[in-house]
């Protein structure tokens, strides 16, 4: 077996949930309940690169809403 028999050949998206937490999941899957696509889609590597890039703010969309409000 070589190393490009295990390497990881599955082309991903990127999605996201209600809160805008972001996933990645196998292209050729329908996605989970709760979760759009967000127009990414590649290697694995490729789709957690742009997660990097947007999900600039780990916490979920209602805990930042709550915290604008009491501030």
């Amino acid at each position: 077996m070589s190393i490009s028999d295990t390497e990881d050949q599955t082309i991903y998206k990127v999605v996201v949930n209600h809160e805008e937490q972001y996933s990645i999941w196998p292209a050729d899957r329908e996605n989970a309940l709760g979760w759009k696509d967000v127009g990414k889609s590649g290697m694995k590597s490729e789709c957690l690169e742009y997660i990097k890039e947007v999900w600039t703010d780990m916490r979920p969309l209602s805990l930042r809403q709550k915290m604008t409000l009491t501030n």
